[in-house]
């Protein structure tokens, strides 16, 4: 579990491809401070294991499923990564719940400077669309943002100095893919709602504004 506060940009130092398989290596600090063989480091925003580490580096899996439908595939040597260890039990929990397991991509459609500002619209698929909310949070690589703005198919977030200094963001433009998690909380209701309540017509209880008033959901 992560928190979606970056600790720090790595660089991919060395990439390893077998078919559709890589094999990643990135210099970091501060991520390898405490680190150990097994340990959960969320890199662009996708959960990966430690399976070797030096003084400055580590080295890690991207399986072919990971490597097809996150902006991972588009990583070089050189490449500049947000990363952030699994978040502690007894740290300050400045984000929110973020899971690492990337739900799908979307592409940067513009970027527009407003004042001390940078605001980002990026294009997703209906289906992560529909988890998104005006105030709600989203991890764009990795990073927690607040969305401010929604269309039918796209979200805005706008990006602070510190933000755009400190991630990799603030390095992508137009064009760009990004990885993208929805709300955790949102999908679990969504799932939990469909199982109560499912789509089966003959089903004695549903989802209606009625239901939702008689169990205290409506003043």
């Amino acid at each position: 579990m992560f928190t979606g506060i970056v600790e720090e940009k790595g660089t991919i130092s060395r990439l390893q491809e077998t078919g559709d398989a890589i094999v990643m290596t990135i210099s970091a600090d501060v991520v390898l401070k405490d680190v150990h063989m097994g340990d959960s480091i969320s890199v662009n925003g996708v959960c990966l294991t430690v399976n070797d580490f030096t003084h400055s580096t580590f080295t890690v899996d991207m399986m072919p499923e990971t490597v097809r439908n996150t902006s991972l595939r588009n990583l070089s040597s050189g490449s500049k990564v947000n990363l952030e260890r699994a978040m502690a039990a007894n740290g300050r929990f400045g984000g929110h719940f973020v899971s690492g397991h990337v739900d799908g991509i979307g592409t940067i459609r513009s970027k527009k400077p407003e004042y001390n500002a940078v605001y980002y619209e990026i294009e997703v698929a209906k289906h992560l669309r529909d988890y998104m909310t005006m105030k709600g949070s989203v991890s764009v690589d990795g990073t927690s943002l607040t969305i401010f703005g929604l269309t039918d198919t796209t979200f805005t977030i706008s990006i602070i100095p510190h933000t755009l200094d400190w991630t990799v963001i603030g390095s992508k433009g137009p064009g760009d893919i990004v990885n993208i998690e929805c709300d955790m909380l949102a999908k679990y209701m969504e799932e939990l709602l469909m199982r109560r309540f499912g789509s089966d017509e003959k089903s004695s209880e549903k989802l209606t504004e009625s239901y939702l008033k008689e169990h205290g959901f409506y003043s």
